[in-house]
């Protein structure tokens, strides 16, 4: 089983593997079955999915109609206006089978011009609260990618009082010293604000470049399973994030069973972690 800790000041006990519900994006419902009752043999109680998953919220809406009381569930919005991001909160419960989610999340607000329409008079934050006042979500955040995410994060939490985050995380991309700074910063104002923090990307290995891709994640991850553990413990080995598995599910089994180990082993060492970006090729995947 995974261990369990406060999604920030939500009050519900989220298994530190959330599930990334991108991973079912283009499957069959019997594909998407098999992969909940793995979920469900771990443990795991939060959901994480998103309107441009594919059709991610159809494979789980089946299952939130007969276990919604069993997960934490949250989705996103990206559209940036107030109309079309209303539409689309709506649409994601009919397309999940749930009268409400647990989180709302403004996808991807990573460039200055979408966060002025969004957080602006007829943005989508208005969508998100209206939602929140009529109990479709009961909580909001901000979510995003690349090496600018952790500063726009910063600048949202001063315009409102997101209850989480979620961001890029891992060994190979916390070697970059603005990326650094800018994400611990972040964390020093989501402990204060008691902000869930959710990061993403843990098993990337690389870009794809031009190799042939095998498998569904837009990364090149880790394969190996000891791989897998290692990058997995690095960051559960810091105990105030939750870490969102990986857009594929025949990678996920082993990221689980590297999640359920993590409180058994002390945290991959620097050297330790060096070695294996030297060994595997590890690159940014943000440049």
């Amino acid at each position: 089983m995974i261990a369990t800790q406060p999604f920030g000041r939500t009050g519900h006990q989220s298994t530190r593997a959330i599930f990334g519900a991108a991973a079912l994006s283009n499957v069959s419902q019997r594909e998407a079955d098999q992969t909940m009752e793995l979920l469900m043999r771990y443990g795991v109680n939060h959901i994480d999915t998103a309107a441009s998953y594919g059709d991610s919220e159809l494979r789980l809406g089946p299952w939130m109609r007969r276990y919604r009381d069993r997960f934490f569930l949250a989705t996103k919005t990206g559209e940036r206006t107030y109309v079309k991001a209303r539409d689309e909160i709506r649409r994601s419960l009919e397309r999940l089978q749930v009268d409400h989610v647990d989180l709302i999340q403004l996808h991807n607000l990573a460039t200055p011009e979408e966060w002025e329409i969004a957080m602006g008079p007829g943005g989508a934050l208005e969508a998100a609260v209206e939602a929140r006042q009529a109990g479709l979500v009961r909580f909001i955040g901000v979510t995003g990618h690349g090496l600018g995410i952790a500063t726009m994060h910063l600048r949202s939490l001063e315009q409102f009082d997101f209850d989480s985050v979620l961001l890029p995380y891992n060994y190979v991309l916390m070697q970059n010293p603005q990326y650094a700074q800018a994400f611990e910063t972040l964390m020093q104002v989501c402990r204060a604000r008691n902000v869930a923090v959710q990061t993403i990307k843990s098993i990337t290995q690389r870009p794809w470049g031009e190799d042939v891709r095998t498998a569904a994640t837009w990364y090149r991850p880790l394969t190996d399973p000891a791989e897998i553990e290692r990058a997995v413990h690095w960051v559960l080995g810091r105990p105030d994030i939750f870490l969102n598995t990986v857009g594929d599910i025949h990678l996920l089994p082993m990221v689980l069973a590297a999640a359920a180990r993590a409180d058994e082993r002390p945290r991959p060492s620097d050297d330790e972690m060096s070695t294996q970006v030297m060994r595997m090729e590890m690159a940014p995947l943000f440049t």
